[in-house]
């Protein structure tokens, strides 16, 4: 462990144990953990905002499942642009609405020439390519290369989980 890692105690342990794998789908879904737990429902959610602070959870989110909202065609798009101008155009690509992930990665030359990588989803293999051609306008001269992976299957994606002692 690092000087500056987070520490959890046991009941922030518990806490993220018992949400790690997804909030209950009900009503008050903060409320069922307080009572599985055997605490408040308000002590969870400042538990969890703390944690939040400490950046020992990075953030509480939806995970959507794109097949079953009917976006059956998502392809990774990956661009070779100019590394001066990754950081500004990379922020604009990341704000459209029909992108989920946006982000740099080094490039592997001679092999993989590609820098910003960008999840694009839609109904269709057709309404990808058009959401692409809107990146491409964007991303206009500063791209120098571009293609497009296609996803032929759901992978389960987890994070980080902790054991149950």
């Amino acid at each position: 462990m690092t000087p500056d890692a987070p520490v959890l105690d046991l009941v922030d342990r518990r806490i993220v144990q018992a949400t790690q794998a997804g909030l209950p789908l009900v009503e008050a879904p903060y409320a069922a953990v307080a009572a599985d737990l055997g605490l408040t429902e308000a002590e969870v959610i400042a538990r969890l905002g703390a944690l939040q602070d400490r950046g020992a959870i990075r953030r509480i989110a939806v995970a959507p499942n794109h097949y079953a909202l009917g976006m059956t065609a998502n392809g990774m798009s990956v661009w070779d642009v100019a590394d001066d101008r990754v950081p500004a155009l990379g922020a604009r690509i990341g704000a459209l609405p029909f992108v989920t992930h946006c982000y740099r990665r080094p490039r592997a030359l001679p092999a993989w020439p590609y820098n910003l990588f960008a999840m694009l989803h839609g109904g269709s293999r057709a309404e990808v390519e058009e959401k692409r051609a809107q990146v491409a306008a964007i991303l206009g001269d500063a791209c120098r290369g571009a293609d497009i992976l296609y996803s032929t299957r759901i992978l389960k994606k987890t994070g980080l989980r902790l054991r149950e002692d």
